[in-house]
């Protein structure tokens, strides 16, 4: 026999309460809804949805272990090819429950415990979580941009240093050119200088002719 839990139980034994919540789940499966205790819907929901998790995985394996379980074979397929399917992109919560008030007799407390059927959305505050991170991601990727942009404006481009290499060869053609001008004026004023020696050996050389053509004149006489 099984070792009993601590606490309440259902039935007078752990296989009747096996049996019980097999049932419900069974009726849950099928309807999408069922009436009963408080206390049996609040066992019921993590066992029913232990079973949809199974169902949620679809393998032969699981599929066993929910057919050792549940013994109505229109209940495991409606598990498997419609609640599973369903509820493939929910992490959990496939079940709610919604409390009805005492029973009329024994006054237990009543409640619905029934399949979950909207579509799963975002809450306000998750959204505002999020868009208020992106906004920070934003915001530090702005200021690691700006940061940054100071260090890339001090660094010399390829043009800059294009434009600045030619300057040394221009002064140095610069200072070569001058040079040679220099050098120039200074040969153009020796020639100045020696050109009235060349006139007054020319002169001289006029003057001794001339005296000498008289000579020869007389001579010849």
């Amino acid at each position: 026999m099984p070792t009993p839990k601590k606490g309440a139980r259902l039935g007078g034994s752990p296989s009747h309460q096996k049996a019980i919540l097999a049932n419900l789940a069974t009726s849950l499966f099928e309807h999408g809804a069922i009436t009963t205790t408080e206390a049996k819907a609040r066992m019921l929901r993590p066992y029913a949805e232990r079973l949809i998790t199974k169902a949620k995985r679809g393998d032969l394996h699981n599929r066993r272990q929910v057919a050792s379980v549940i013994r109505d074979k229109t209940a495991v397929h409606v598990l498997f090819t419609e609640l599973g399917p369903r509820y493939a992109d929910r992490p959990g919560g496939y079940t709610r429950i919604t409390k009805l008030g005492p029973r009329k007799g024994d006054n237990a407390p009543m409640a619905v415990i029934q399949l979950v059927t909207e579509e799963l959305t975002t809450t306000a505050r998750s959204t505002r979580s999020s868009s208020s991170s992106r906004s920070t991601a934003s915001t530090g990727a702005t200021a690691a941009t700006g940061a940054a942009s100071p260090a890339v404006a001090t660094e010399p481009t390829d043009t800059t240093l294009a434009e600045a290499e030619p300057t040394e060869p221009l002064d140095a053609d610069a200072d070569t050119d001058s040079q040679a001008e220099a050098e120039q004026a200074g040969a153009q004023e020796a020639v100045a200088e020696q050109e009235p020696d060349g006139e007054t050996v020319q002169e001289t050389g006029d003057e001794t002719g001339d005296a000498a053509t008289p000579a020869e004149g007389e001579e010849s006489k």
